[in-house]
């Protein structure tokens, strides 16, 4: 659990006085820096494109604040926070009209561990290749294998989070599992080919 889960949140606007308005602004700017690098991560694997980036994760925190006093405490802050993000961007996929999701933007930053500059590029291009991957995937699949491979949660948060039953999250999770290795394993096949 982040240390963020723990803030103090107003749980209805209409009751803030203005020593209320004032800790409610420090609460959203608390949870503001403890959420951004995430928001922009979740983004970035949700398919936003590199340039639209800034402005859908300002979106997400603008709904955010708009809907603090709303936040009941029923789940985590960090899940509340992420269902947020994908309510606004499904809203940008919606609204998009044309072309791919995403744009080969990079899903995470190189970890502390690797430091050889060949471990380095293997790392970065099994995230390019995991990216494109995901981008390929139709949305619903995409989430649910985001959620439960890449952020972890369990099939009823999962459920929870969506809107749906556990037996279509399991049947999500199984079909883009499915996918994502058959598309792996193919683009490994030709990296080898290529390489002959």
């Amino acid at each position: 659990m982040l240390a963020g889960d723990s803030l103090s949140l107003p749980h209805s606007r209409s009751r803030c006085t203005a020593t209320d308005d004032a800790a409610e602004t420090t609460d959203f700017r608390a949870l503001y820096d403890q959420f951004f690098p995430l928001v922009w991560k979740w983004a970035a694997r949700f398919g936003i494109p590199r340039d639209a980036l800034d402005d859908v994760v300002q979106e997400v925190f603008l709904a955010i604040h708009a809907q603090l006093g709303q936040f009941e405490g029923r789940s985590s802050l960090k899940t509340w926070v992420f269902g947020v993000t994908l309510g606004v961007t499904r809203n940008y996929r919606r609204k998009r009209t044309t072309g791919p999701a995403g744009d080969g933007c990079e899903m995470d930053s190189l970890p502390d561990s690797v430091a050889h500059p060949e471990a380095a590029a293997a790392h970065t291009a099994a995230l390019s290749l995991l990216q494109r991957i995901l981008n390929e995937l139709d949305v619903e699949k995409r989430e649910v294998f985001i959620l439960a491979e890449l952020e972890q949660l369990s099939l009823a948060e999962i459920a929870t989070l969506l809107q749906i039953s556990s037996n279509t999250v399991t049947s999500r999770l199984r079909l883009a599992r499915e996918a994502v290795q058959m598309r792996w394993e193919r683009a490994k096949a030709r990296d080898q080919w290529r390489s002959r």
